[in-house]
C-alpha cells in the first residue's frame, strides 16, 4: 500500500468553492486504477486566520498504479485546479511507503 499525500493551503475566501471542487476531484481520483480510499485531514498552522490547510491521503494499491496515474492523469488533474483557482492555493505532494509499525 502506498499513500500519495497532497497538502493544500487555500485562501479562506475560496474555501467553500475549493472544498466542493476538491470533493469532486477526489471522487474522480477514486476511479483510477489502484486508488482504493482517501482520508482528508485538516492541519493546524500559524497563519490559520488567512488559510485553510489540508492533507489528502490517497491509499493506492501499488507504486505501479501510482506511477501510471502520474504518467497518465496527473497533468490534467493538476491543471484543472490551477485553472479554477490560480494562485489562491498551493499544493505540495509526497509519496509514503509503509516502513514499520510500533505499538
Amino acid at each position: 500500500m502506498i499513500i500519495y499525500e497532497v497538502n493544500h493551503d487555500v485562501e479562506k475566501e475560496i474555501e467553500k468553492e475549493y472544498t466542493e471542487w476538491l470533493s469532486s476531484h477526489i471522487r474522480e481520483m477514486l476511479g483510477f486504477k489502484g486508488f482504493q480510499s482517501v482520508d482528508w485531514y485538516t492541519r493546524a498552522a500559524d497563519d490559520s486566520e488567512r488559510k485553510l490547510h489540508g492533507s489528502i491521503h490517497y491509499h493506492v494499491q501499488s507504486m505501479a498504479d501510482l506511477m501510471d496515474d502520474l504518467d497518465t492523469h496527473a497533468e490534467k488533474m493538476r491543471a484543472d485546479g490551477a485553472t479554477r483557482f490560480g494562485g489562491r492555493y498551493q499544493a505540495s505532494r509526497r509519496i509514503l511507503s509503509f516502513h514499520r509499525h510500533f505499538d
